[in-house]
């Protein structure tokens, strides 16, 4: 009976892998033996305490000063998707790396969780500047950023505030805001976006008063036949991706809290973009994401020096973990130049 249970586990173990597309090199999970990853952990400006992953390549001088970069992962996610491995990969490029959880999400303290509060989040990026700015192996005058999905929202956010984010690169990027507004490609109608509004506003009531949480958006738990939310239920969903925090539960990864998300409607993290200039920023999307037009419009609002990278064949999730498309030589040579 015992072999059988086993064999049966591995039969849905297969059958689940199966149903994962691993091509284009995904490897959401990589781990290299080039690199030492320390667990770390450190404060925001407010007192909350924010959990990463510190990567060190080892073959660092032990008295050097090295440039780093801050890794986010995309909104809704952990570190432990797509943020670990771009820290990876670009720590075996000779850079110290840390991907962190935003506040309210992985390990990183904040309640309730799964909240929205963009203005933390960037917070968030600031308070890894802290940390490795004060770190003895870091360079405090040469630290930039990644920001995957709507951490590149973020990361933005952050860097139009913190000049010591000294090169920004982004991949995949949402402008959380202008997501939550207006849609993909300005679908949503003002009523329909008000008719969320009040959804949530009234839904604070119940809340206020013990009722249950909502949650919204996120990765669906089964295939529907939406090109979108099937693209990321082949990510959050499947092995190549499926990633669940201790303490959290696979109803709501991904899924923020109804009531808290409508704050992405105050957020406009591409006003002023112009002004990281003269600081560089790096937009990377793919050819085929439905992302797209949010680093196409980033780069138009953006001053020089600026880049817009647009990779073939590839969509959104694609650039989260399929190292054959994710141009991580054009990232270190972005980095190399603008941080040495």
């Amino acid at each position: 009976m015992k072999s059988l249970l086993l064999a049966l586990g591995l039969l849905v173990t297969s059958f689940s892998s199966l149903g994962a597309d691993m091509s284009n090199g995904a490897n959401n999970f990589y781990t290299s033996n080039k690199v030492t990853v320390e667990k770390v952990t450190f404060n925001n400006q407010y007192g909350m305490q924010v959990v990463g992953n510190l990567f060190v390549p080892n073959r660092l001088a032990p008295t050097s000063k090295n440039a780093a970069i801050i890794v986010g992962h995309p909104m809704g996610a952990v570190k432990e998707q797509s943020a670990n491995l771009y820290a990876t990969k670009m720590a075996e490029e000779g850079f110290v790396t840390l991907s962190l959880d935003l506040s309210f999400w992985g390990e990183s303290a904040g309640s309730p969780r799964n909240a929205v509060l963009p203005e933390l989040y960037a917070e968030d990026f600031s308070a890894a500047v802290d940390f490795l700015g004060t770190r003895p192996m870091v360079d405090r005058e040469r630290i930039g950023v990644i920001g995957v999905c709507g951490s590149g929202s973020f990361a933005i956010s952050a860097a139009k505030i913190d000049p010591r984010l000294k090169a920004i690169a982004t991949v995949s990027m949402y402008d959380m805001g202008a997501v939550n507004r207006n849609g993909l490609n300005h679908a949503v109608t003002r009523e329909q976006r008000q008719h969320v509004l009040f959804q949530a506003a009234n839904q604070r009531y119940v809340e206020f008063q013990g009722g249950e949480t909502l949650y919204t958006g996120g990765t669906p738990q089964a295939l529907t036949g939406n090109a979108v939310g099937d693209e990321f239920y082949d990510f959050y969903r499947t092995p190549r991706g499926a990633f669940t925090p201790t303490g959290a539960s696979t109803q709501t990864t991904t899924r923020p809290t109804l009531t808290s998300n409508v704050k992405f409607m105050n957020f406009y993290p591409l006003n002023d973009i112009d002004t990281l200039s003269p600081r560089p920023l790096l937009l990377i999307a793919g050819a085929h994401a439905h992302s797209r037009e949010f680093s196409e419009d980033a780069y138009q609002r953006a001053a020089e020096p600026k880049e817009l990278v647009i990779v073939p064949d590839a969509g959104h999730v694609d650039l989260y973990d399929r190292v054959d498309l994710i141009p991580f030589a054009k990232l270190t040579r972005f980095f190399n130049t603008y941080l040495k």
